[in-house]
């Protein structure tokens, strides 16, 4: 997947951290092209586009390699979205580390120059961020949802960048599958399209069977773009008019009075910060947005009126994935769905449309299940486990014990956390007992809320009081019978009244391509996630790494202005040798972090298809950048692009009116985490590689063996 020369001369770490991110250069933006990953040993291919996905499957046994995956996995484990951003941040912010030994600047002024040039940026970003207040306000609280209410939306197996062509259309009207297309109308009625980064406007023509559009969605396109109104930052580093007056709210976002064209930014609707959020992906963010609406309504529903403010709660949203279906099967509804033995169908057809009781096991349901903490000797056994009473087995004993217990507490379903033995599944289901095993704890604890169930870990602990009632079960109605999924199962739908699940179900006809269907839902969903959670957003499109890029820049010429004096400011209580180095190796260290910014734009709008070449995304956004410059403040001409419909810059470009345009948006804390996580990576490499190449041994080597391959 990449070839680099590896010079063991020099610093052997820092370029093979270049090398790993190289392979992962293409997973950045929102056109995303996909790899295939071959398994050699059973000849599987699994087709990825996320960087935590290819790691797993490279054989990473470098130091580097390891240190390399834990970083991008404590970043997933954490926030589940922006790996490609550390990815390429590491890789490029190794390059600018490299550049700077090159030109003989001294490892600690690297270190220190970088981590300031990196902290005073994130500090800078702040006046990108956009406040989101009351994003639940225009969710219609009259409207309630069946349980077996489904969601559908049209996937694209590949592309996660529409067509050209914004279409309007109601949402009750079919989706012509053969156009694949992903432009989506939401149920607010306003069309949902992938951002396009830097793209030029392009001028959106619809058919004339569309062009006519009800005054009612006209005045409800109007509305939604009524919170536009921006709310600025400015910087201490720019300067300012002084007719402005920059005012600092409570809330730590600062409105601008007094200027020209006051910018009063905010987001308060539902669709538009899904969409902002989607990145191109508007199929699974659509479906997150209907999670996010099934939930409240359960939540309103619950409440009766809501006196209690909205959380989402992530962890009460589940998929199932079910490869081999069209992409229009994929869903969301309200409950539990999951995947049982075709075998169960008769039962099911018994049981459906009826309540009936349910046991919940919160470890394995087998005959040799031990709870934690109690260790069970292998090789001792109990003397009435030892006597033969009876020609069966003791598995059979036990099954046929837990099935009198069911028949006893009349229950009829059996959930259990862990693994359940096949041999009391076998015997349940022609006794009208439905068994299903893996299921995860907060589902477990949803049927234990609504159902009125208490967990227990053996089934001699099981009585009446830990029976749960009002379950029903039926199949999935959108599931023809007909078609069975992987492993010959069907999937289900288990509900109660009043329980918090939401379940997304992803179809593909393409086995290779179900994970990555799951992992773009789950990215989506967090960053939904965790836009609620801080009620903030950055402007996204790559405003805020255009503003980083300007900013460094800025810093880089100051420096360079202002001499020893102004440098010397920035660590106190320095030596004269250490101030002197300051004042001359920062301009450097300034402008080769900048350049990593500068690639990560120039790969970003490259891959967005809409140049020919990096070096021709690079020039566009030099031009961009000083433009800038020019205009004596990034931040103001950042956004004064935004107001441009027709700039081509950090718009999605999906329509020729304002009204239309839907924002991009980022999340705020994982950015800036992926930023800090990717420069501490290549610190710590960069000086573990310092203290290794130390002494004469490394300018002893021959020249035959100086230099040797990295293959990926």
């Amino acid at each position: 997947m990449a070839c680099r020369v590896i010079n063991k001369r020099r610093h052997e770490g820092l370029q093979q951290l270049s090398s790993f991110a190289e392979a992962g250069r293409t997973f950045l933006g929102p056109v995303k092209s996909s790899k295939f990953i071959i398994d050699e040993e059973y000849h599987e291919s699994v087709l990825i586009s996320s960087t935590i996905r290819l790691l797993e499957s490279l054989d990473l046994t470098s130091t580097v390699g390891q240190l390399l995956m834990e970083t991008v996995q404590a970043q997933n484990n954490t926030y589940r979205t922006g790996t490609n951003t550390l990815l390429f941040l590491i890789g490029a912010w190794s390059s600018a580390a490299e550049e700077c030994l090159h030109l003989g600047v001294p490892i600690s002024i690297i270190v220190s120059v970088m981590l300031e040039g990196l902290n005073s940026c994130s500090e800078e970003v702040l006046s990108l961020q956009v406040p989101v207040h009351n994003i639940f306000d225009h969710i219609d609280n009259a409207k309630t949802f069946s349980a077996c209410e489904i969601f559908s939306v049209s996937f694209c197996p590949f592309l996660q960048i529409p067509s050209d062509k914004g279409l309007l259309q109601k949402e009750h009207d079919l989706i012509d599958v053969a156009s694949q297309s992903l432009t989506i109308c939401n149920f607010s009625g306003r069309p949902v399209k992938s951002p396009k980064l830097f793209k030029p406007q392009a001028q959106v023509e619809t058919d004339k069977n569309t062009s006519q559009i009800s005054q009612t969605l006209k005045n409800s396109l109007l509305t939604t773009t009524s919170c536009r109104n921006s709310i600025l930052i400015h910087s201490r580093h720019f300067d300012r008019t002084d007719n402005d007056q920059w005012i600092r709210k409570p809330d730590g976002f600062v409105e601008q009075h007094g200027a020209a064209t006051s910018i009063n930014d905010k987001c308060n609707d539902l669709v538009e910060l899904a969409v902002g959020l989607s990145h191109g992906d508007q199929s699974s963010m659509k479906l997150v947005e209907e999670a996010v609406r099934l939930q409240y309504q359960n939540v309103y529903i619950r409440q009766g009126n809501c006196t209690m403010p909205f959380s989402f709660d992530i962890s009460r949203i589940f998929t199932c994935c079910v490869p081999g279906l069209p992409e229009t099967f994929s869903c969301v509804c309200p409950g539990y769905i999951t995947l049982v033995s075709k075998s169960s169908t008769t039962l099911i057809k018994e049981l459906q449309n009826q309540p009936i009781r349910v046991v919940l096991f919160e470890g394995d349901l087998t005959e040799n299940y031990c709870h934690l903490g109690f260790n069970r000797s292998t090789n001792i056994k109990t003397v009435l486990e030892s006597i033969k009473i009876q020609e069966d087995s003791s598995e059979e004993m036990w099954a046929n014990h837990v099935l009198q217990v069911l028949i006893q507490f009349n229950v009829n379903l059996v959930l259990a956390q862990g693994n359940i033995s096949e041999h009391l599944i076998e015997k349940c289901i022609p006794n009208k007992r439905l068994v299903i095993g893996s299921v995860n704890g907060n589902v477990m604890q949803a049927f234990a809320e609504a159902s009125g169930a208490v967990q227990v870990a053996y089934i001699t602990q099981v009585s009446e009081d830990c029976v749960g009632n009002g379950v029903y079960m039926t199949f999935w109605r959108s599931f023809p019978l007909n078609v069975v999924g992987r492993d010959n199962r069907i999937a289900i739908l288990l509900e109660t009244e009043g329980i918090n699940l939401v379940t997304a179900l992803l179809t593909s006809p393409i086995s290779a391509q179900m994970q990555t269907k799951e992992d773009r839902f789950w990215t989506c969903a967090y960053r939904l996630y965790y836009a609620l959670k801080e009620q903030k957003v950055f402007l996204g499109g790559g405003a805020v790494e255009f503003l980083c890029l300007s900013h460094l820049q800025i810093l880089e010429e100051q420096s360079l202005k202002k001499g020893k004096q102004t440098c010397s400011g920035w660590l106190h209580n320095t030596s004269s040798w250490l101030a002197s180095s300051l004042a001359l190796y920062r301009p450097t260290v300034l402008k080769c972090l900048a350049n990593g910014w500068h690639k990560y734009l120039s790969t970003l709008i490259y891959n967005t298809t809409n140049y020919s070449s990096e070096f021709e995304a690079s020039a566009f956004i030099q031009h961009h950048l000083q433009n800038a410059t020019d205009s004596g403040s990034p931040l103001s001409y950042i956004m004064s692009e935004y107001r441009k419909p027709n700039s081509g810059v950090f718009n999605s470009g999906i329509s020729n009116t304002p009204e239309h345009i839907p924002r991009v948006y980022d999340i705020v804390t994982p950015k800036i985490e992926a930023w800090r996580r990717a420069l501490d990576l290549v610190l710590l490499v960069l000086q573990t590689d310092s203290e290794i190449i130390t002494g004469l041994g490394h300018t002893q080597i021959k020249s035959q063996e100086s230099e040797g391959f990295l293959s990926l």
